[in-house]
């Protein structure tokens, strides 16, 4: 099968062999696709330089198994600069990206909330409230959508004012009800729902949210950009 010319970003890049590279790559129509580029390492090479990270490229591959081939590659459209900060930012995204979607499945919408994501990082004052809602969108491309209007076991709605314990397999649930779960406000549930994160006490409810929703999906797996965040706010 030969493909062409489809919108894609790269979400990592390795050696392999000796001027060779292995790319997993991510496109609206076919997914997370793993590619080898071969001679693309060359110093020769005009890929060299452009088969990286958070630039919106058009990519062509021909094959029909796990791993394609590269025909070729060329850049979309001029891409907004990550700054050295931010830069972990889209890593972080990128690695959830990898360890989560399955192969070959469209993902036209969380395609779009990706480059939606890296513009707002090259942007945005501030990184949180665009990763919070790319988790809140990657946990409902994956199945597992947050309950974030309706308490689980009234069916009541959410109250800005009230205080909940978000319980992973139901939902969330008022405080009397329940003492395990993770501790939420109605605030902090309604501001995920709707995107608005702009309170600083907001944000941490909801980051507390979101990667527990996300570890579950992981099954154990660490992150590794995880570790380089734990490293930056050491240094």
């Amino acid at each position: 099968m030969r493909v062409l010319l489809q919108s894609a970003f790269i979400l990592h890049r390795r050696p392999y062999r000796d001027t060779s590279l292995l790319l997993e790559a991510f496109s609206p129509e076919y997914g997370r696709l793993a590619l080898v580029a071969r001679g693309a390492a060359s110093s020769r090479s005009r890929l060299k330089g452009l088969l990286q990270p958070f630039i919106p490229l058009l990519l062509s591959w021909t094959g029909d198994s796990d791993l394609v081939t590269l025909i070729s590659g060329e850049e979309d459209r001029t891409p907004i600069p990550l700054l050295q900060d931010r830069a972990l930012a889209g890593l972080y995204a990128n690695e959830l990206l990898v360890r989560l979607l399955p192969r070959g499945e469209a993902q036209p919408e969380l395609f779009n909330a990706y480059a939606v994501l890296l513009e707002e990082l090259a942007t945005a004052t501030d990184e949180e409230p665009p990763l919070r809602r790319f988790e809140k969108r990657l946990l409902e491309e994956l199945g597992y959508g947050l309950s974030l209007s309706y308490e689980a076991a009234s069916g009541a709605p959410i109250i800005a004012e009230a205080h909940y314990h978000y319980v992973l397999d139901q939902g969330p649930l008022a405080i009397d009800r329940t003492q395990s779960g993770i501790p939420i406000s109605g605030q902090g549930l309604l501001a995920l729902r709707d995107g608005m994160l702009n309170d600083p006490a907001i944000l941490r409810e909801v980051k507390q949210l979101t990667r527990a929703a996300l570890a579950l999906q992981l099954q154990g797996r660490v992150l590794k950009t995880r570790a380089l965040y734990r490293i930056k706010r050491e240094a």
